[in-house]
């Protein structure tokens, strides 16, 4: 029978997805264990035998394996659903790349995890940005209410014939993928509402439909292929756009959410108290809880600082953060991701917000905070001392552009 009511119901990051896939009816999932994202699997696999979703569930031998599964399902046509972490994302690399090249819109969820070794289960975020450049979509959720909504709006936008793009839902391991929150079910008629059936048009692999995918081309057509995939991921922000206003019409209210707020107003960044901040911190997923924290701390004490969290990653929100930083006097990154031999020893995130910055008249001083490696938390503590170094940096001349968090022996 047809649900008619949404009702509560007690989940982690990782059920929530996997929650989502059976609203989104998902045909294929494919599955090979690691930590921290394995719930996802284990709850779709009760899901299917308590007779909740009817799909083909494919124990692979390998992430290899498992990412050439749900491309291959995609390409004819089947709505797909694959998840991992850490070193299991790098292992299935070479199909991961080719999910995107080929324009499959598979949906994954990545239990963000830090690459070995040595071997630690907790949260970086560098595993998900191995992709940043390879046409992947990336956007990271900081609750399971966020996780749910966003992985049936990632169907929604990746299957879109403007995009036809793979998606990584990211979720910060530990934090996220096992901490549980109360997570609100929309009725399944509405979900069918506004995800519509998966369909590839003159692009489906079909015995009846004869195309040629990923054929031999080499020097001749490669450039073509790359510009129409950049186009893709350029035509990516508008649908975005129009997923996000049909969530909130749908539904009633904005995706992450259990009602209609200002926070959500913008899909792919969330202001807190930017309006008259002299300091902003950027970071993406549950960092953003700390810093929060510290934030209302601080302006207890009349200190005008404020957040902008990064949803989208890929595409890059380049507009958006222009909009909300460019009047800040200083904006410290805090990346939980580091990138080794960059410019200033920076992190990823930072790079991008410099960049963005960068045409801008008036640009205001940009730091670059690197923590949390490893899943080691970053406390509020750790976030008013980078508000108080942003603070310091305000009137005084940048001698130093990067800063390690609460790393045993540097004086940060």
């Amino acid at each position: 029978m047809t649900e008619l009511v949404q009702k509560e119901i007690l989940l982690n990051g990782t059920q929530a997805v996997a929650y989502a896939a059976m609203y989104a009816d998902v045909d294929v999932t494919a599955a090979y264990p690691i930590r921290p994202y394995t719930e996802v699997m284990d709850t779709i696999s009760k899901l299917i035998a308590d007779g909740q979703l009817d799909a083909e569930f494919i124990v692979a031998e390998g992430e290899h394996g498992q990412f050439e599964i749900v491309k291959h399902a995609s390409l004819t046509g089947a709505r797909t659903l694959v998840g991992t972490s850490g070193v299991g994302w790098l292992y299935g690399m070479e199909a991961i790349v080719v999910t995107a090249t080929d324009r499959a819109p598979v949906v994954a969820v990545i239990g963000n995890r830090a690459l070995d070794d040595p071997g630690a289960y907790g949260v970086e975020h560098n595993d998900a940005l191995m992709v940043r450049d390879v046409g992947w979509l990336l956007v990271w959720v900081d609750t399971a209410q966020e996780a749910f909504d966003t992985a049936l709006i990632a169907y929604r936008v990746g299957e879109d014939s403007r995009v036809l793009m793979p998606v990584g839902v990211s979720m910060d391991g530990g934090f996220l993928t096992h901490s549980e929150q109360i997570v609100r079910l929309p009725p399944r008629e509405l979900v069918k509402d506004f995800l519509p059936a998966y369909n590839r048009g003159k692009y489906l692999v079909h015995p009846d439909n004869p195309i040629s995918v990923a054929p031999q081309v080499n020097e001749d057509w490669v450039s073509e292929i790359r510009r129409q995939h950049d186009e893709g991921m350029e035509r990516a922000r508008t649908v975005i756009s129009e997923a996000y206003e049909s969530f909130k019409k749908v539904f009633g209210r904005y995706p992450g959410t259990t009602r209609d707020i200002k926070m959500f107003e913008n899909p792919f960044v969330e202001p807190y108290m930017t309006d008259d901040a002299e300091v902003i911190l950027v970071g993406m997923g549950t960092v953003s809880k700390p810093i929060k924290v510290a934030i209302n701390k601080m302006r207890e004490q009349g200190i005008k600082v404020g957040m902008l969290r990064i949803r989208w990653f890929r595409p890059f929100p380049t507009q958006e953060v222009m909009k909300y930083l460019s009047g800040a006097k200083v904006v410290c990154v805090v990346d939980r991701d580091y990138s080794l031999g960059s410019p200033f020893r920076g992190g990823v995130v930072y790079h991008e917000v410099r960049s963005s910055l960068y045409d801008l008249d008036e640009r205001p001083k940009i730091l670059s905070f690197i923590g949390g490696l490893g899943g080691r938390e970053i406390t509020v503590q750790d976030a008013e001392k980078v508000i108080k170094i942003g603070l310091e940096a305000r009137d005084t001349p940048i001698t130093r552009h990067t800063y390690w968090i609460n790393v045993r022996g540097d004086p940060w």
